[in-house]
């Protein structure tokens, strides 16, 4: 079940990569780092009826962007390394990276979408 969560969310990122022209590793992050936190603020100012949390995230990534913009992809290499080693790290615990990939870009989203539905109803 583990394989099969990871492999469809690899084959669905790299698809992705392909019709954008970007790296995997730039899709990745911008998926992980961008769209799922910007949602998650978007949410969040539906509940507080303030529009905070989106601003702050989005002068963030504009700020990334910016001094990002002429070296993206590499800096994207660097964070997705770093995430890399961050998920391998669970080892000490019993998780290989299959499984802490699941457990902390699939699973524990779920769970952060569920609640805020649950307070946005």
């Amino acid at each position: 079940m583990i394989g099969s969560i990871f492999s469809f969310v690899a084959k669905a990122l790299t698809k992705i990569a392909k019709v954008t022209h970007l790296t995997y590793n730039e899709i990745n992050i911008i998926v992980y780092y961008l769209i799922i936190p910007m949602s998650w603020c978007v949410m969040l100012d539906i509940i507080i009826h303030i529009p905070i949390f989106t601003s702050l995230w989005s002068i963030l990534w504009i700020y990334i962007f910016w001094t990002k913009r002429k070296f993206f992809s590499q800096w994207c290499d660097v964070v997705f390394s770093l995430s890399q080693e961050f998920l391998f790290s669970f080892k000490k615990i019993g998780w290989d990276y299959f499984k802490a990939s699941v457990i902390i870009c699939v699973l524990i989203p779920i769970i952060f979408y569920a609640i805020l539905i649950m307070m946005l109803i």
